[in-house]
């Protein structure tokens, strides 16, 4: 006989792999010692949980590295590293989270996703070429711009000076400057897991419907929306494509609009990233 399991975890309870592995005892059990043949695959679903669950599940290992939190504080962020696979795994939360900010600074004019580039620009640098991302948690507004500053890229105002970092500065930028960007990023390959439709603008984009839990208020959100319009016209005229209205753009504050313009990236269900990096079709033949 043969059995899989494949369980998510149980909040504040069980790991995806702790959970599977009481499954494989029961199993064991009762089968009272009669050869039985059970496969444990971890199982996430691009949220949280998803890093650990590789991780465990995958033979991989945990690596955290010291980098800008949402804030402009430091903050050690998690991720995995599976060696069979060439892979990273970073959940953005990690680094750019609104469980980082305290509930009476939460603002999105004010966070960045600074900190998501520097993971990744650690990771590039450490020889990885693949990444899965995972989008959930964000407490950022800022069009997924701070994480492509840590990657090199350079977003110019009027005068000509590079911007700064937050939400608030996105409304700014008018051209784009790719001359100092990582030259392995052309590279690098990035599944990103975004379980959300939502495009970059508009009164189901980012800023209008993820804004307000975020801690904007409606001016603030009406400052993002506007800053989002701007940014995707500036981003147009440099990649000759618009992808703000695409399904997913306005993933963690328009940071899935950033993977799709910038990074060439694969936005796609996360428990179906995760099925496919777990083999488990392969598994259950």
């Amino acid at each position: 006989m043969k059995v899989v399991v494949a369980i998510d975890s149980l909040k504040n309870s069980l790991t995806s792999v702790e959970a599977g592995r009481a499954i494989e005892a029961g199993v064991r059990k009762a089968y009272g010692g009669h050869p039985v043949q059970v496969i444990v695959k971890p199982l996430a679903d691009g949220g949280e949980g998803t890093v650990e669950a590789l991780v465990d599940g995958l033979n991989g290992q945990l690596r955290c590295v010291g980098v800008q939190g949402p804030l402009g504080e430091a903050v050690s962020c998690p991720y995995g590293y599976l060696p069979g696979m060439e892979t990273a795994v970073i959940e953005m939360a990690g680094a750019a989270g609104l469980g980082l900010v305290p509930e009476e600074q939460r603002n999105p004019l004010h966070t960045t996703t600074y900190g998501v580039g520097q993971v990744m620009a650690q990771a590039i640098e450490a020889g990885i070429r693949h990444f899965i991302i995972g989008l959930g948690g964000s407490s950022t507004s800022d069009c997924g711009v701070g994480m492509l500053q840590a990657l090199g890229y350079i977003f110019r105002d009027a005068q000509g000076q590079p911007v700064g970092l937050g939400g608030q500065e996105v409304g700014h930028i008018v051209s784009v400057d790719d001359s100092q960007v990582l030259p392995a990023l052309k590279d690098c390959t990035f599944d990103v897991a975004c379980d959300v439709t939502n495009p970059l603008y508009g009164n189901w984009g980012a800023a209008y419907i993820f804004g307000p839990q975020k801690g904007a208020s409606l001016q603030d959100v009406k400052v993002l929306d506007d800053a989002s319009r701007s940014f995707a016209t500036v981003t147009q005229t440099y990649t000759g494509h618009d992808y703000s209205q695409t399904a997913g753009a306005g993933a963690a504050g328009g940071m899935g609009f950033a993977f799709l313009a910038y990074l060439n990236g694969s936005l796609r269900s996360g428990i179906q990233i995760v099925l496919d990096s777990i083999r488990l079709a392969d598994a259950v033949k």
